[in-house]
């Protein structure tokens, strides 16, 4: 059997029988590529795979420039073939197994303030069939917390205007409903009124979001027209960083986490907990704006007075 016979095998396993999606199947088939391949210069036979292997594997990563996070998708990725190889009989044993994954630092995501938001959507010229798209794009994204490919897959069967309800598809194929307000509503009901039937032409499409040729945008198209949005307005972000924004509005607002691990889709409450780090950070750096002569102390913890101030 040949790798490129393997590795499709690999990803419609994945697909199919683990019901990972795409992403995480794409990554896996990738990690899993480069494993095998190497395997294959090194003139190392998959059979005779040992853990050091794939520590000279790792290594060799490393060096090449791979980053913790990477190396940590590279690991979960190699289980996944080790455990479909156990499957196939092609291993006696799992070895990837054995191997522990790097504990990677979580970055706190860059937020957006609602200030910004406006101004970043403001310049969407919504005259165009292309225009009342982005418009209620973008909006659907903020306003929902949607990930870039749950936005690209939407259906149009899956928007409940008169509930102002959708059903999302998410990570692992997920189903999760998420409410969407006034501004996004009114923003749906122009783009699918009057554009989406301009842009479809005589195409039959189930996706809510279409490119100008009638067809489904892409995760691609998506990111492109973002761009040309934060060139327009000045704003430096990611189409990512409207659902971060999302989260910490919803926060600052007084949702509970619980809630917004719901509406985020999250597995882990974990993951969702570091909006809350994100809060953190912006209270420190407003009291140090305007306080600089005080120490920030998290309000957890105990305020000492200076006796020497005369407080």
């Amino acid at each position: 059997m040949t790798i490129d016979i393997l590795l499709e095998q690999f990803y419609t396993d994945l697909l199919l029988v683990k019901r990972d999606s795409n992403e995480t199947a794409a990554t896996y088939k990738e990690s899993s590529s480069l494993f095998l391949n190497w395997l294959s210069s090194s003139e190392i036979k998959l059979k005779d795979v040992a853990v050091q292997d794939i520590v000279n594997f790792l290594y060799k990563r490393r060096s090449e420039g791979a980053s913790e996070l990477t190396l940590a998708k590279d690991i979960s990725g190699l289980r996944a073939l080790g455990d479909y190889l156990v499957r196939k009989n092609m291993w006696e044993e799992n070895v990837a197994l054995e191997l522990d994954r790097p504990k990677v630092s979580r970055a706190i995501p860059r937020v957006l303030t609602l200030e910004q938001v406006d101004k970043l959507l403001s310049v969407i010229d919504p005259s165009t069939p292309v225009g009342k798209r982005d418009d209620a794009l973008f909006e659907l994204i903020y306003s929902c917390g949607l990930r870039i490919s749950e936005a690209a897959t939407l259906k149009v069967a899956n928007v409940h205007l008169n509930e102002k309800l959708l059903l999302v598809h998410g990570k692992g194929d997920k189903e999760r409903i998420i409410p969407f307000g006034g501004r996004a509503y009114d923003k749906l009901v122009v783009y699918l009124d009057e554009a989406r039937p301009v842009l479809a032409g005589n195409k039959i499409s189930e996706e809510v979001f279409l490119n100008y040729r009638g067809e489904p945008i892409s995760r691609k198209g998506i990111w492109k027209k973002f761009q040309e949005l934060e060139a327009q307005s000045g704003i430096s972000a990611k189409v990512h960083t409207l659902r971060h924004s999302f989260a910490t509005h919803l926060l600052q607002g007084g949702a509970d986490l619980r809630s917004v691990q719901e509406l985020l889709g999250h597995s882990d409450l974990a993951t969702t907990q570091i909006y809350t780090h994100v809060d953190d950070t912006q209270l420190k750096s407003s009291h140090e704006k305007y306080f600089p002569g005080h120490k920030w102390n998290h309000p957890d913890s105990v305020n000492e007075i200076d006796t020497n101030s005369g407080e």
